[in-house]
């Protein structure tokens, strides 16, 4: 059976930005072996746009809501959309 990839869309709210937030969010998306992109935004929010398994994007939603150790979440929004295929890995966009 095939492994139907869906994007995740997430924008994470809190004390996430100047924390490491990105590079844990990488790391923590390619140990998945997902692909995408991680990036802050003017208002103070990191942006996800992540493709991969409703598995594989599942345990990084798992992680978005916690963060890295000195990072605050306080919200995670969320949209599933259909996948594009068109990253070949996971970096952090300025």
């Amino acid at each position: 059976m095939a492994h139907i990839h869906q994007r995740l869309h997430a924008q994470v709210s809190g004390r996430v930005q100047g924390v490491n937030f990105r590079f844990y969010t990488r790391g923590t998306a390619r140990e998945i072996g997902i692909t995408g992109w991680v990036r802050n935004n003017s208002d103070g929010t990191v942006e996800v746009l992540a493709e991969g398994t409703q598995n594989q994007l599942q345990r990084l939603l798992q992680f978005l809501k916690i963060g890295p150790v000195s990072a605050s979440v306080s919200q995670v929004q969320i949209d599933w959309l259909p996948a594009t295929g068109e990253f070949a890995d996971f970096q952090i966009n300025q």
